[in-house]
């Protein structure tokens, strides 16, 4: 039992569901739709697809990762930097619009969800770990820069395009002849009400009286009401017909069956952009998770995360949407508004489907720019330049892959920065542990314990040179390790000794096993002894199947004080 429920949580979390739980979970669901309904139709305009899409991808997917999940607030569907992402691959295969377009979304959702699926699978949900924090807080303040100016275009009402911040910006400018001012006006009243929304709504509905819960519940509910009085003022005013872009119509009813386009060479053309918008969506949607279940004191198991946004891609594929994941915002307003189990975003599903079944003629003379003013206000709040400061003050290196990733990014564009975040991550790594930290230690006076003799005031012995490894020792920084001892003890006459200090070694791996034969061999060639200290129980296993303990000269002591004893002269 135990092993299903792993793979299907409702079985854990079922057990215990109340009354009082659905209640919590029904009001929740209730504030998400109403949030998520305007929220939805503007991701799938930034992704370039008919804004049902948006809808189509917030129904059956939430459904299915309330099944597979394994957080309990975690709100799945369309994401800004996901949708940016689907924009610029699908962008290269296909034109904005056409029917080969949103097929091509359908096999990136396809595409994205098979490969997080096969990765639960496996259990790989450690590939989170190949992205650094400054790297992806870096590719999201430039995604979100990138966004942002995106949807100037629907402000202005003017024909503008390009995947990069340069070409963007060449293309606004080239049209600022062409403004129209009407849909200006719609556009910036729209962007400045949700922006006062987000800040000063909460407070004036304080001071009226309000409960703070009701009145962070309206506060959030500002899109609607933008949504409501602008698409009222086009139909009153006639606002279309003086170039004011709506949505149009909007297919009412349930989501369609569809399926994906599976031809050889758009599946090879879209491979490598669903594996960076799987590895994005999997990272923004696991902080998210595990953000807000450290506040409950709960847990999510990375692993079934994978299943969970697998299955919901793969939902998307065949549903009509286009690749989704946890978002931070919905997730939070799920969290606060007191959702206790998945089951809250299967009721989120079910409020939408009435929507789509319902509502989307109301929408009809919705402006498309109110909702870009939807998605400039939600992404301005992913715009964190204060990284780059904390990077500089704390690591240079650091610094320095975050900027390289914000230029990347809206230079080249969001599948250059993500690659570029990616290669980054790992070199950043590579370089760190490639010059493993390592120590020449002494014993303190009074004491059994070794420190830094650049730090700490110790005893040394010239015939006995002490070396702490900070590191693991593995094929990138085995010959540093080489390199070290032999420039050390290459003017040292009196040295008869070297103890390689190995407490904070977790792994040798067979390139480093050779690097220790190496520097045994010179050493005993030099006239001096190897020693180990504190090496522990795996990493003894494994120099216990090799012959470099038979070879090497001296001993492995259990502890360094053990050492110390042994190969100094009693005082």
């Amino acid at each position: 039992m135990t092993r299903i429920a792993r793979y299907f949580p409702p079985l854990d979390w079922g057990r215990s569901y109340s009354r009082a739980t659905l209640t919590n979970d029904l009001v929740a669901a209730v504030i998400v739709t109403i949030m998520l309904i305007p929220q939805s139709l503007a991701y799938a305009l930034l992704a370039g697809l008919p804004t049902q899409a948006g809808i189509y991808a917030s129904i059956v997917p939430i459904i299915l990762y309330s099944l597979f999940g394994t957080s309990r607030a975690l709100a799945v569907g369309p994401v800004a930097v996901v949708s940016l992402m689907t924009a610029a691959a699908i962008g290269q295969v296909a034109e904005a619009g056409s029917m080969g377009y949103a097929a091509a979304a359908l096999t990136l959702a396809l595409l994205s969800g098979a490969m997080l699926l096969g990765m639960g699978l496996l259990r790989l949900g450690f590939v989170a770990n190949f992205l650094s924090h400054p790297v992806i807080a870096g590719f999201i303040t430039a995604s979100g820069i990138l966004i942002a100016t995106s949807q100037l275009k629907h402000i202005l009402g003017v024909p503008a395009g390009g995947h990069t911040l340069i070409e963007m910006l060449r293309t606004l400018v080239a049209h600022l002849g062409a403004v129209n001012w009407p849909t200006l006006m719609v556009g910036v009243l729209a962007t400045a009400f949700l922006f006062w929304v987000r800040k000063g709504l909460k407070p004036l509905l304080l001071r009226a009286g309000l409960a703070p819960r009701m009145a962070d519940i309206l506060a959030k509910t500002g899109p609607v009401a933008a949504v409501a009085v602008s698409t009222l003022a086009v139909w009153l005013f006639g606002l279309d017909a003086r170039g004011v872009a709506i949505v149009g119509t909007v297919p009412q009813g349930l989501p369609p069956l569809t399926l994906p386009d599976l031809s050889p060479d758009l599946l090879s053309t879209l491979l490598l952009p669903a594996v960076l918008i799987s590895i994005i969506g999997f990272v923004e949607s696991v902080s998210v998770a595990q953000t807000l279940a450290a506040k409950k004191r709960q847990r999510i198991d990375p692993d079934q995360e994978l299943i969970g946004l697998g299955a919901a891609n793969l939902g998307a594929a065949f549903t009509g949407g286009y690749p989704v994941t946890g978002g931070f915002s919905r997730s939070v307003v799920n969290f606060d508004s007191g959702a206790e189990t998945p089951a809250a975003g299967a009721f989120t599903a079910v409020g939408l489907a009435i929507a789509a079944l319902a509502l989307t003629p109301l929408i009809f003379f919705l402006p498309k720019a109110v909702l870009a003013a939807t998605i400039i206000v939600a992404v301005l709040s992913l715009v964190d330049f204060s990284i780059l400061r904390k990077s500089w003050g704390y690591s240079k290196a650091d610094f320095t892959a975050v900027l390289a990733t914000i230029l990347l990014t809206l230079g080249m564009g969001v599948e250059a920065g993500v690659s570029a975040g990616v290669i980054l991550s790992l070199a950043l790594h590579l370089y760190k542990t490639s010059r493993p930290h390592v120590a020449e230690v002494g014993l303190v006076p009074g004491t059994q314990h070794f420190r830094n003799i650049l730090r700490h005031e110790v005893e040394t012995d010239p015939a006995l040179l002490t070396l702490r490894v900070d590191q693991s020792l593995y094929f990138a920084n085995a010959r540093f390790l080489e390199d070290l001892i032999q420039d050390r003890i290459a003017e040292d006459c009196a040295l008869r000794h070297v103890v390689l200090m190995c407490s904070a070694v977790n792994e040798i791996d067979f390139s480093a096993l050779e690097s220790l034969e190496a520097i045994n061999e010179r050493l005993e060639a030099a006239g001096i002894t190897l020693h180990l200290s504190e090496v522990k129980g795996p990493v003894m296993d494994r120099l216990k199947r090799s012959h470099f303990l038979d070879e090497m000269g001296g001993q492995v002591f259990l502890s360094q004080y053990d050492a110390w004893q042994c190969l100094t002269p009693r005082r």
